[in-house]
């Protein structure tokens, strides 16, 4: 039989692991925010998309003329961010790490790319909330395929 301080010790180890993991899903953005849906972070993603994403993909998530065509420099136009473009086909950590750091350094190779990253210009905070502000303006139904996206991803790390 296990002493009282034998099962106090174990306990003890298993709730550090489940607050270590959760807080690793949470920092590296693969784990579903509770807070997406408040008002103010949603407020803030909406003032940080202005500021930073709306002269590239649009005031209205629209994105640029013929995003999926090469143009003359050999780069593709911002692509929408509303229910008509890719976004909401990837991940979460994808989402972020793509504006955290740029296509180019997701991609790697010698990707080229008109996306940079802004890990030197805004917070993983901020990045989390205009994504959040992002999938704000979606439809139910692509809210709910893109969660089912970020889940199967997480599950398969």
């Amino acid at each position: 039989m296990w002493s009282t301080r034998r099962q106090q010790t174990v306990l003890i180890i298993v709730v550090v692991a489940l607050l270590s993991a959760a807080g690793f899903l949470y920092f590296s953005g693969s784990a579903p925010d509770q807070r997406q849906n408040d008002p103010q972070r949603l407020a803030r993603g909406q003032e940080v998309y202005k500021a930073y994403c709306a002269a590239c993909h649009g005031d209205n998530l629209e994105g640029q003329e013929n995003w999926q065509q090469r143009g003359a420099d050999g780069l593709l136009p911002a692509p929408p961010h509303d229910a008509s473009g890719h976004t909401w086909h990837h991940p979460d950590q994808q989402l972020f790490q793509i504006t955290k750091l740029g296509t180019a350094a997701l991609v790697g190779g010698d990707y080229k790319s008109t996306m940079v990253g802004f890990a030197d210009q805004l917070s993983d905070e901020d990045i989390r909330a205009v994504i959040d502000f992002i999938k704000s303006r979606w439809p139910d139904e692509i809210r709910r395929r893109q969660a089912e996206v970020t889940t199967r991803a997480s599950q398969a790390q």
